[in-house]
């Protein structure tokens, strides 16, 4: 990690401008590497402040207040949903907007990184690196604040609520975070991928994520007498195995379907059948279409396999977040955006099988998320959602160009 700000500024070009009008590229460009000179040490001490001072999804007060004080700094005007979590603001141009977003919130996980800067709050942390991503927009925004002439008008959405379902996102929306845009993108940290590194693919980047819940009861009984009763401990068997195998068979695996079990719970002596149990878990996919038809094919399967052994169930599914699809031209202005950082910036990514709420805005306009390398390059790659979770500070200024030069090659 990064222990002096200004090497965060140090990664990608340094470009000069001096020969192009204001509004040109190259001299946008020239404004931010400027402004990442001067203000390297304040990008890394917000990233820091926020990692220091974390809160949970839809109490983001303190977190959104830093935003905005900062936003008004740099000569702007944020607009504060009206929950006094989550912001908007625009820069630039009216008309046709891009959409620039990052999320706010923190984790329910106690940190255990051994930071100088960790987590004062206990049980709650930034393992998921929005610390992060409100920094990099936060940087962005206030390097654009300096470019006369933007190409095209901006909308930044620094959102609420990303790590609970229902999230923030839908909240965004309904207060007109896409009206007038006609892109948006952001990034998400990866600690696969060495920081200086941004990886971006057309198509499905995550996963849509869906809940299943399955409350089983029985008359219960003696185990010496199964035949007198209905089986609970038999049923469970049969639809733990009996579910995720008959979506295998009745989804086509190019959709990267999964259906897994994460709890069970039933019964506490070994010679009774109990009277009630329980299954939780999750069933994700990459394909919207296949998104639409889960519910009823998880239902149809469900009956067929309890019908048999006459116990009672209620199934709780709740659909989560569909799968972040990225646009295809979206995807190309990404890529552009990355080259521009250097010549090997840009990385490919694989699909995740994780959700995220991003999706939700790319229901109202096409758009793209890409993946910003976090890892040193040496040691343990931590993953997300980890106690231990921590990020190379060189890739902040990384996604700051990345997400300026979406801006500045806007035609």
């Amino acid at each position: 990690m990064s222990t002096d700000g200004r090497t965060a500024a140090a990664a990608g070009p340094d470009t000069t401008a001096s020969a192009d009008e204001p509004s040109s590229p190259g001299a946008g460009r020239a404004i931010v590497d400027a402004w990442l000179r001067d203000n390297a040490d304040d990008l890394v001490g917000w990233r820091r402040h926020l990692h220091t001072n974390p809160e949970l999804s839809r109490t983001e007060f303190a977190t959104t207040e830093f935003v905005e004080s900062w936003l008004v700094k740099a000569g702007l005007e944020p607009q504060k949903l009206p929950t006094g979590t989550g912001l908007l603001c625009d820069i630039g141009p009216d008309g046709p907007r891009i959409g620039l977003r990052a999320d706010m919130d923190a984790l329910p996980l106690q940190e255990y990184t051994g930071l100088p800067f960790a987590s004062t709050v206990p049980g709650v942390s930034h393992a998921c690196g929005h610390d992060a991503h409100t920094a990099i927009l936060l940087g962005a925004a206030s390097a654009l604040a300096q470019v006369p002439d933007l190409p095209v008008g901006v909308r930044l959405v620094f959102q609420h609520a990303e790590e609970v379902m229902p999230g923030g996102a839908i909240d965004m929306v309904a207060a007109g975070a896409m009206e007038d845009v006609s892109r948006t993108f952001a990034l998400h940290c990866d600690p696969r991928l060495e920081a200086g590194r941004v990886g971006v693919r057309v198509g499905a980047i995550t996963s849509a994520a869906d809940t299943v819940e399955l409350v089983l009861d029985s008359p219960g009984g003696h185990t010496s007498r199964p035949h007198l009763t209905s089986d609970l401990v038999y049923a469970i068997g049969t639809v733990i195995t009996g579910l995720p195998g008959l979506l295998s068979r009745r989804i086509d695996p190019r959709t990267s379907t999964v259906m897994v079990w994460g709890a069970v719970s039933a019964g506490k002596a070994p010679n009774a059948i109990p009277q009630t149990g329980m299954l939780t878990g999750t069933v994700r996919t990459g394909d919207h279409a296949t998104w639409s038809l889960l519910e009823p094919m998880v239902r149809e399967i469900v009956e067929g396999l309890l019908a048999p052994t006459g116990v009672r169930y209620q199934l709780n599914y709740k659909r989560g977040v569909p799968p972040v699809v990225n646009d295809e031209q979206a995807t190309r202005m990404f890529e552009d955006a990355i080259r521009a950082v250097g010549p090997d910036a840009l990385a490919d990514t694989p699909q995740s099988g994780g959700g995220e709420d991003f999706s939700w805005y790319l229901e109202e306009v096409p758009g793209a998320m890409a993946r910003l390398g976090v890892w040193s390059g040496h040691g343990d790659q931590l993953d997300l959602h980890q106690p231990t979770f921590d990020l190379d500070e060189r890739a902040l200024a990384v996604g700051v160009r990345v997400l300026t030069n979406l801006v500045l090659n806007a035609s």
